[in-house]
């Protein structure tokens, strides 16, 4: 199997692990609060790959020009999540009175499509340089996917939409996904502009869209798992790669 078909592959599955976390939110049996533990887990996995992997790798293939390129992804997520959308965070959204203009659900869900877009380029691209780094890359990619899923499905809900509409939300990010992988497939000679910048994108989704959610959290548990996030990223390099 080449590169590109597996990056389509698990770019679906990438997907389907949005959906999953809409079912967390939109089935009320499911238990939510696993659901902190993978918001830590992929955080701190999150930092490991983008400062041991995309980073060095970035900077192999582009050059001094690189860290720009990652300032470049990191803010562009910030001004279409934070700037464009206005406030949100990661977990279950229970202020509904913020989201009495139903047009704000939507415009949220439109910042977290611009970084799942780019949580496709970057499986594609790291498979595109190697096996290694596209592997990697998908796990950092699907730790942060339930969490997200169920992000955007809280935020439908709390805007008053119906449970269709908050399952339909996290089927966009997945959809979203999947079109940044086709995107690097098809435009393959914009590797060099397309890694360092999904490094900045998963930069900023890990360190502040994620740890912050993580802070909250009372007492060590939580945080411990931000390290063995890291931990599990330097055990699978010390062993495969």
């Amino acid at each position: 199997m080449n590169s590109i078909t597996t990056s389509i592959l698990l770019g679906l599955t990438a997907a389907l692990a949005n959906g999953l976390g809409g079912a967390v939110i939109v089935q009320k049996d499911w238990e939510r609060r696993y659901v902190r533990y993978f918001v830590a887990l992929g955080a701190g996995f999150m930092l490991g790959t983008a400062f041991l992997e995309m980073l060095p790798e970035s900077i192999a293939l582009v050059g001094p020009r690189a860290p720009l390129f990652m300032l470049a992804g990191y803010f562009l997520v910030h001004f279409f999540e934070h700037t464009v959308t206005g406030h949100f965070h990661f977990g279950e959204e229970t202020h509904s009175e913020e989201f009495r203009e139903r047009r704000r659900g939507y415009s949220v869900l439109f910042g977290l499509v611009i970084h799942t877009f780019f949580d496709g380029i970057a499986i594609a691209a790291g498979f595109l340089i190697s096996g290694w780094l596209g592997w990697i890359i998908f796990l950092a990619v699907v730790l942060h996917k339930i969490p997200e899923g169920f992000t955007a499905s809280s935020i439908m809900l709390a805007s008053g939409r119906s449970k269709a509409v908050a399952w339909a939300a996290s089927g966009i990010l997945g959809l979203a996904t999947v079109a940044g992988v086709l995107t690097m497939t098809f435009f393959t000679r914009s590797l060099t502009t397309g890694l360092p910048l999904s490094a900045g994108v998963t930069f900023y989704v890990a360190a502040s869209d994620l740890i912050p959610e993580v802070n909250k959290e009372p007492g060590v548990g939580t945080a411990l798992v931000v390290f063995l996030g890291v931990g599990l990223l330097v055990v699978l390099r010390h062993y495969f790669h």
